[in-house]
């Protein structure tokens, strides 16, 4: 019996030992398990970036991880448009996403690359090179400070929509009032004689409708994403796009480092280049399925003339070699890195 005791208490005391021992590794994980995140969504719910990328991606991440950590997509936005990424850097919510172009100072001056005329025809190649050179070449993550950078990208070529006349000539565009998202194309458009407006993609059909403004530079998608068919007539189409807008998709830098190593290569495998991919099939999608209701609205889709493209042409040309001085500033080769974007999009300036 003495010895049953003796053997029974061997036993608990060695049982002690083992989980004093694996305490630190219980403790260690448990710190990490059921990490939530919150994501704030501005674009409408059923947009089919959100629909087809932001929220799939969302719910991959906790596949991902095993359910340790769980993102949850806000039904309303909890800011402007424009005030995103400052929400993630200052931690008012976890994940965000938006354009650069809306945050008015010049600290994602790199990120310009991807505004550019030219730059290709569909949205996945565009936003694979996008998130190549601007995150290897041109070191996105210190333009992103206070965050981690999990996704860029852009959407589909920009057009150049309007509801007053076929822009044959430059001379065409003189005088109209047209919606920008900021960034390069505000200042192309007003080189080319227009009245840009910066306003959110959400405020448009109001001042649109009312005939406040005359037209807007979108995506196709757009033209039905924010209801605007009725409020068009002509679409002015460039090769590569005579503009296009760059996003980020980042997670608060503390939230970031409060997930383990392991989680974090988990997230990363879908981010990034894979995101890319999935964002920019997303917007390609749209894209096709917009055009098919902008030809049964009757709205025309033209290719610009001989003679728009090359006034386009010279007046980007400005803007890039301004731009490529700016980033050599930092000891950034941007001329190299535009050359590399185009060459991944297959478009030839």
């Amino acid at each position: 019996m003495e010895f049953l005791k003796t053997k029974v208490a061997r036993r608990t005391l060695l049982g002690m030992a083992t989980a004093a021992m694996l305490a630190p590794t219980a403790f260690a994980t448990a710190a990490y398990a059921e990490t939530k995140l919150v994501l704030s969504s501005w674009l409408p719910p059923r947009h089919p970036i959100v629909v087809n990328a932001i929220k799939p991606w969302a719910k991959e991440v906790k596949k991902v991880t095993d359910g340790r950590v769980s993102v949850r997509v806000l039904a309303k936005p909890a800011g402007a448009p424009p005030a995103h990424f400052d929400m993630a850097a200052d931690g008012v919510v976890d994940i965000t996403y938006g354009l650069h172009s809306f945050t008015k100072d010049n600290r994602f001056q790199r990120s310009r690359i991807g505004q550019f005329s030219f730059l290709g025809d569909d949205a996945v190649s565009g936003s694979k090179a996008f998130w190549d050179v601007y995150a290897n070449d041109l070191d996105a993550q210190a333009e992103h400070k206070g965050t981690k950078i999990l996704g860029l990208f852009v959407h589909g070529p920009g057009v150049f929509h309007n509801n007053v006349r076929k822009l044959n000539t430059p001379a065409d565009i003189e005088g109209l009032k047209i919606r920008v998202p900021g960034g390069y194309i505000a200042d192309l458009a007003s080189d080319l004689g227009a009245s840009p407006l910066f306003m959110p993609s959400g405020e448009v059909y109001e001042t649109l409708s009312r005939g406040i403004i005359d037209g807007v530079t979108f995506t196709y998608e757009a033209l039905t994403a924010f209801k605007l068919l009725d409020h068009v007539k002509y679409s002015m189409r460039v090769p590569g796009g005579i503009y296009n807008t760059t996003w980020f998709l980042v997670m608060n830098e503390d939230k970031w480092k409060g997930i383990s190593a392991e989680d974090q290569a988990a997230i990363m495998a879908i981010s990034g280049d894979a995101f890319a991919e999935r964002v920019g099939k997303a917007w390609n999608g749209a894209d096709e399925k917009a055009i098919e209701r902008i030809n049964k609205a009757g709205i025309e889709i033209y290719d610009a003339s001989p003679e728009m493209v090359a006034a386009i042409k010279e007046k980007a040309a400005g803007y890039e070699t301004e731009w490529a001085k700016a980033v050599a500033e930092d000891g950034f080769d941007g001329t190299a890195a535009l050359t590399k974007f185009r060459k991944s999009t297959g478009v030839e300036k």
